[in-house]
């Protein structure tokens, strides 16, 4: 998404002098306004937030505030679509930082599942594969499985929403997140090789042949997060050789190797419930964004919690919602000017709204 320079006077602010200045902004908005700050913000964000949390619940929770005209998204480009989505487009979500988009939701374009989707009907019978896309999605994705039965899926309920799916049909294909696919699958009792394969999109029939599609139940797509990609078992025997009574938590979108080296996994949410309600005096070793790993480390100073990549890599896009772009969107407002509205279209909402419906109809995700 494009992005235009920022007014240059705002550029040259101290820290102190734009914190000032959206200190008066909120308070001159008021009720008119809610800032939405993602888990993954960094904290100079996250302290502006009158909520935060991971996508869908923030989603969730601009659609439960339906009086608030204006909705300030600290997140990235497809969590704004789906606050717009979720809102039914009543309310103005606006994101800081057009350039905020996710290199996960980009591994997947319309063009390429529509491609997929047509290769996959020379081989079977497509009324009987069932979509399901990560919420890390475009909603153009979203929308596309709304139209063919399927649903999206979080990764705390990525579980009951795969065993929705094949109850529904004879096969799933999964996108953008191969491993948030492969883990649940895993966990569910399938095969990673004997019941899955792998479609890259870059690749002719998507790698494979017409045979794997025909025997495969799980379709899983080439894409990752940049991010839980860095994470690697040699990183949880070095944690394990420093500190013996470690404990391993790492989020799902991690690859099956560390998944099955680690102590537990699970969602943001249930990272953050787990370390929050164990006993002071435990070590954590985490497996998830820096910035959460820090924030955590420094709210619970009774535990010993660091991130297991010793280099310090957070989300490069989710990175670039600055506090100098959080100025810049309420400044507009006072003026009665929006910028960076991120509106999706009416025929795409209503598609995308059926996959997010279905998924919340098998019950609530933290």
């Amino acid at each position: 998404m494009w992005q235009r320079p920022l007014p240059p006077d705002i550029v040259r602010l101290s820290p102190e002098e734009t914190d000032a200045r959206i200190a008066t902004a909120r308070r001159c908005l008021g009720s008119d306004l809610l800032v939405l700050g993602h888990h993954y913000q960094r904290d100079e964000i996250i302290k502006w937030a009158d909520f935060r949390g991971d996508s869908l619940k923030l989603s969730q929770i601009a659609a439960q505030h339906a009086q608030v005209p204006f909705i300030i998204f600290c997140g990235v480009h497809f969590m704004a679509e789906s606050a717009d989505i979720l809102t039914g487009g009543k309310q103005t979500v606006i994101l800081p930082n057009m350039g905020a988009g996710c290199s996960m939701a980009d591994m997947a374009s319309i063009r390429q599942v529509e491609e997929c989707w047509r290769d996959l009907a020379t081989a079977v019978d497509t009324s009987r594969i069932i979509p399901i896309t990560y919420v890390n999605s475009t909603a153009a994705l979203k929308a596309f499985v709304g139209r063919h039965g399927g649903a999206a899926c979080t990764s705390s309920n990525a579980r009951r929403v795969i065993e929705w799916a094949l109850e529904r049909g004879d096969k799933l294909l999964f996108f953008p997140d191969q491993h948030l696919g492969r883990n649940t699958a895993v966990a569910l009792g399938f095969d990673p090789e004997a019941d899955m394969l792998l479609w890259d999109p870059h690749l002719p029939f998507g790698g494979t042949t017409v045979e794997a599609v025909r025997q495969k139940k799980i379709l899983l797509w080439k894409g990752h997060c940049s991010v839980h990609a860095r994470f690697t078992v040699e990183q949880i025997r070095q944690a394990r050789e420093n500190y013996p009574d470690v404990r391993i938590i790492v989020h799902p979108e991690c690859s099956l190797d560390v998944v099955r080296a680690a102590d537990m996994n699970g969602s943001t949410e249930f990272i953050l419930k787990t370390i929050a309600e164990a006993p002071a005096g435990t070590i954590w070793g985490v497996g998830t964004e820096i910035n959460l790993v820090s924030r955590l480390a420094r709210e619970h100073p009774d535990k010993t919690i660091f991130c297991l990549d010793p280099v310090v890599c957070p989300c490069s896009t989710m990175y670039r919602i600055h506090p100098h772009y959080l100025l810049w969107a309420m400044e507009a407002l006072m003026r009665g000017e929006v910028v960076n509205q991120v509106r999706v279209p009416p025929e795409v909402a209503a598609d995308a709204r059926l996959a997010l419906d279905r998924m919340l109809q098998m019950g609530r995700s933290d």
